[in-house]
Protein backbone atom coordinates (compact mmCIF):
# COMPACT_ATOMS: atom_id res chain seq x y z
CA UNK A 1 0.00 0.00 0.00
CA UNK A 2 2.89 2.40 1.07
CA UNK A 3 4.36 2.12 -2.25
CA UNK A 4 1.39 2.49 -4.28
CA UNK A 5 1.09 5.95 -2.39
CA UNK A 6 5.07 6.94 -3.55
CA UNK A 7 4.72 6.11 -6.89
CA UNK A 8 1.13 8.23 -6.53
CA UNK A 9 3.04 11.11 -5.22
CA UNK A 10 5.49 10.88 -7.83
CA UNK A 11 3.65 10.87 -10.62
CA UNK A 12 1.10 13.63 -9.61
CA UNK A 13 4.21 15.92 -8.73
CA UNK A 14 6.20 14.92 -11.93
CA UNK A 15 3.17 15.80 -13.58
CA UNK A 16 2.61 18.90 -12.11
CA UNK A 17 6.44 19.95 -12.93
CA UNK A 18 5.52 18.96 -15.71
CA UNK A 19 2.87 22.03 -16.64
CA UNK A 20 4.94 24.19 -14.94
CA UNK A 21 7.68 23.69 -17.77
CA UNK A 22 5.10 24.03 -20.34
CA UNK A 23 3.47 27.42 -18.84
CA UNK A 24 6.85 29.08 -18.57
CA UNK A 25 8.22 28.13 -21.88
CA UNK A 26 4.87 29.53 -23.54
CA UNK A 27 5.50 33.10 -21.18
CA UNK A 28 8.66 33.00 -22.31
CA UNK A 29 9.70 32.75 -18.86
CA UNK A 30 12.95 30.62 -16.87
CA UNK A 31 11.44 27.27 -15.05
CA UNK A 32 12.95 25.64 -12.15
CA UNK A 33 12.68 22.48 -11.57
CA UNK A 34 14.07 20.04 -9.46
CA UNK A 35 17.28 22.05 -8.92
CA UNK A 36 17.84 22.14 -12.62
CA UNK A 37 17.18 25.79 -14.97
CA UNK A 38 15.14 24.77 -18.11
CA UNK A 39 15.34 28.10 -20.29
CA UNK A 40 12.91 28.75 -23.09
CA UNK A 41 15.02 28.47 -26.51
CA UNK A 42 13.18 30.56 -28.17
CA UNK A 43 14.73 33.97 -29.13
CA UNK A 44 11.45 35.60 -29.51
CA UNK A 45 8.86 36.67 -27.15
CA UNK A 46 5.74 36.79 -28.04
CA UNK A 47 2.63 39.39 -27.98
CA UNK A 48 -1.02 39.40 -29.27
CA UNK A 49 -2.12 36.40 -31.64
CA UNK A 50 -0.01 33.61 -31.56
CA UNK A 51 2.40 33.70 -35.02
CA UNK A 52 5.51 32.35 -36.63
CA UNK A 53 9.00 33.64 -37.97
CA UNK A 54 8.19 31.87 -41.00
CA UNK A 55 6.78 33.07 -44.88
CA UNK A 56 7.98 36.62 -44.24
CA UNK A 57 7.77 39.41 -46.44
CA UNK A 58 11.26 41.28 -47.53
CA UNK A 59 11.05 44.81 -46.74
CA UNK A 60 11.55 45.45 -50.33
CA UNK A 61 8.18 44.01 -51.07
CA UNK A 62 6.23 45.45 -47.79
CA UNK A 63 7.16 48.42 -48.98
CA UNK A 64 5.66 48.04 -52.79
CA UNK A 65 2.46 47.25 -51.28
CA UNK A 66 2.68 50.28 -49.37
CA UNK A 67 3.15 52.13 -52.67
CA UNK A 68 0.56 50.68 -53.85
CA UNK A 69 -2.28 51.66 -50.86
CA UNK A 70 -4.82 54.25 -51.39
CA UNK A 71 -6.69 55.83 -48.64
CA UNK A 72 -8.99 52.93 -47.38
CA UNK A 73 -7.17 49.89 -48.93
CA UNK A 74 -5.86 47.02 -46.83
CA UNK A 75 -3.37 44.17 -47.59
CA UNK A 76 -1.94 41.31 -45.31
CA UNK A 77 1.55 41.29 -44.20
CA UNK A 78 3.98 39.64 -42.47
CA UNK A 79 7.68 40.79 -41.77
CA UNK A 80 10.55 41.40 -39.71
CA UNK A 81 12.33 45.21 -38.91
CA UNK A 82 14.63 47.08 -36.68
CA UNK A 83 12.59 49.12 -33.86
CA UNK A 84 12.60 52.86 -34.24
CA UNK A 85 11.00 53.83 -31.27
CA UNK A 86 8.26 52.39 -28.82
CA UNK A 87 5.56 54.29 -26.90
CA UNK A 88 6.97 55.16 -23.23
CA UNK A 89 4.11 55.50 -21.68
CA UNK A 90 2.26 52.03 -22.24
CA UNK A 91 4.14 50.16 -25.09
CA UNK A 92 0.89 50.83 -26.94
CA UNK A 93 2.52 51.57 -30.94
CA UNK A 94 6.19 51.23 -32.22
CA UNK A 95 7.54 52.77 -35.03
CA UNK A 96 9.59 50.08 -36.84
CA UNK A 97 12.09 51.01 -39.43
CA UNK A 98 12.05 49.98 -43.29
CA UNK A 99 15.34 51.61 -44.73
CA UNK A 100 15.56 54.79 -46.57
CA UNK A 101 13.98 57.17 -44.26
CA UNK A 102 11.37 55.22 -43.87
CA UNK A 103 8.98 53.96 -41.09
CA UNK A 104 5.90 52.05 -39.95
CA UNK A 105 3.76 53.00 -37.49
CA UNK A 106 2.06 49.49 -35.69
CA UNK A 107 -0.61 49.61 -33.27
CA UNK A 108 -2.42 46.63 -31.50
CA UNK A 109 -5.37 44.60 -32.79
CA UNK A 110 -8.36 45.96 -30.65
CA UNK A 111 -5.81 47.32 -28.31
CA UNK A 112 -5.72 43.89 -26.79
CA UNK A 113 -1.84 43.41 -25.84
CA UNK A 114 1.08 46.28 -25.30
CA UNK A 115 5.06 45.75 -25.97
CA UNK A 116 7.54 46.84 -23.59
CA UNK A 117 8.29 50.50 -23.42
CA UNK A 118 12.19 49.92 -23.27
CA UNK A 119 11.76 47.57 -26.35
CA UNK A 120 14.92 47.27 -29.03
CA UNK A 121 16.29 45.63 -31.63
CA UNK A 122 14.03 43.99 -34.61
CA UNK A 123 10.32 43.03 -34.56
CA UNK A 124 8.54 40.20 -36.45
CA UNK A 125 4.64 42.13 -37.45
CA UNK A 126 1.99 40.37 -39.07
CA UNK A 127 -1.27 42.26 -39.54
CA UNK A 128 -3.09 44.62 -41.84
CA UNK A 129 -1.19 47.42 -43.41
CA UNK A 130 -2.66 50.58 -44.21
CA UNK A 131 -1.75 54.43 -45.08
CA UNK A 132 -3.72 57.08 -43.41
CA UNK A 133 -2.88 61.42 -42.87
CA UNK A 134 -1.97 61.96 -39.17
CA UNK A 135 -3.49 65.03 -38.22
CA UNK A 136 -0.79 67.68 -36.09
CA UNK A 137 -3.18 66.93 -32.91
CA UNK A 138 -2.55 63.05 -33.17
CA UNK A 139 1.56 63.93 -34.57
CA UNK A 140 1.86 65.82 -31.15
CA UNK A 141 0.47 63.40 -28.88
CA UNK A 142 2.86 60.85 -30.24
CA UNK A 143 5.94 62.71 -29.80
CA UNK A 144 4.75 63.55 -26.37
CA UNK A 145 4.57 59.58 -25.96
CA UNK A 146 7.69 59.07 -27.52
CA UNK A 147 9.85 61.62 -25.28
CA UNK A 148 10.40 64.56 -27.44
CA UNK A 149 11.34 67.79 -26.58
CA UNK A 150 8.42 70.42 -26.42
CA UNK A 151 10.42 72.53 -29.19
CA UNK A 152 10.08 69.30 -31.50
CA UNK A 153 6.56 68.87 -30.44
CA UNK A 154 5.85 72.48 -31.28
CA UNK A 155 7.90 72.11 -35.21
CA UNK A 156 5.06 69.39 -36.07
CA UNK A 157 2.54 72.11 -38.10
CA UNK A 158 1.50 69.64 -40.92
CA UNK A 159 -0.60 66.62 -41.44
CA UNK A 160 1.88 63.72 -42.35
CA UNK A 161 0.57 60.61 -44.88
CA UNK A 162 1.99 57.75 -42.72
CA UNK A 163 2.40 53.90 -42.96
CA UNK A 164 0.53 51.85 -40.72
CA UNK A 165 0.06 48.37 -39.94
CA UNK A 166 -2.32 47.42 -37.14
CA UNK A 167 -1.18 44.27 -35.88
CA UNK A 168 -2.40 41.29 -34.52
CA UNK A 169 0.60 39.30 -33.28
CA UNK A 170 4.67 40.74 -33.15
CA UNK A 171 7.60 39.16 -32.03
CA UNK A 172 10.13 40.66 -30.25
CA UNK A 173 14.04 39.70 -29.98
CA UNK A 174 14.12 38.73 -25.79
Amino acid sequence: MKTKFIILVIALISLGCKEQVEQAKTEGEVAVVEGKENTDQTPYASYGEKITGENLMAVSNVKEQYKNLKNGDTVAVKFKAPIDAVCKSKGCWMRLDLGDEEEVFVKFKDYAFFVPTNASGEAIVQGKAFVEETSVQDQQHLALDEGMSADDIAAITEPKRELKLMAEGVLMEK
